[in-house]
């Protein structure tokens, strides 16, 4: 018998896709994000299809803040192109960047291969007790950026919930 890890959170993902939410296109990566963060002992309450609109995206991380999960990843729009801004709209949701970890997950999204990881504008960081990290939209880029964060979330939601040992 096969035993579920113990449950350390809940999360909330965010799709940021004009096509998708626009319903010309499938999801590729929600379902993918929920099976990982699943296997990293998370509740997935749900994975939300917005636009790539600074405004959608800043409300649907605030709600995600307000209704108390304890990790939101955004999937998108983490690029350079002009209609990439899910990291300016996370910028004005954050109290406090982790950058240490944006940056681990862009190094080895790079040496992976992941060149939309490598290349991402992606942030991560601290909203009220909420942790936010952006991902690439590539199935690569989740992947890899799901196996750095993975190790670190059950540290980084301790901290935040006052329960984790200094």
């Amino acid at each position: 018998m096969e035993m579920a890890p113990p449950q350390i959170g809940r999360a909330l993902v965010v799709i940021v896709d004009d096509r998708v939410s626009h319903g010309e296109r499938q999801d590729a990566t929600g379902p993918l994000v929920k099976e990982l963060l699943e296997e990293a002992g998370l509740v997935v309450d749900a994975v939300v299809v917005v636009p790539g609109e600074a405004v959608a995206i800043r409300n649907a991380l605030n709600t995600a803040v307000i209704g108390g999960v304890d990790l939101v990843i955004t999937v998108g729009g983490t690029g350079v192109s002009p209609r990439a801004v899910t990291a300016d709209a996370t910028a004005g949701v954050l109290d406090r960047p982790i950058p240490g970890i944006a940056e681990a997950i862009r190094a080895s999204g790079l040496a992976a291969g992941a060149v939309d990881a490598g290349l991402s504008r992606g942030l991560v960081g601290v909203s009220g007790s909420t942790l936010v990290v952006n991902l690439a939209s590539s199935r690569a880029a989740v992947r890899d950026g799901m196996a750095t964060l993975s190790p670190l979330v059950a540290h980084v939601i301790g901290e935040l919930s006052g329960l984790a040992e200094d």
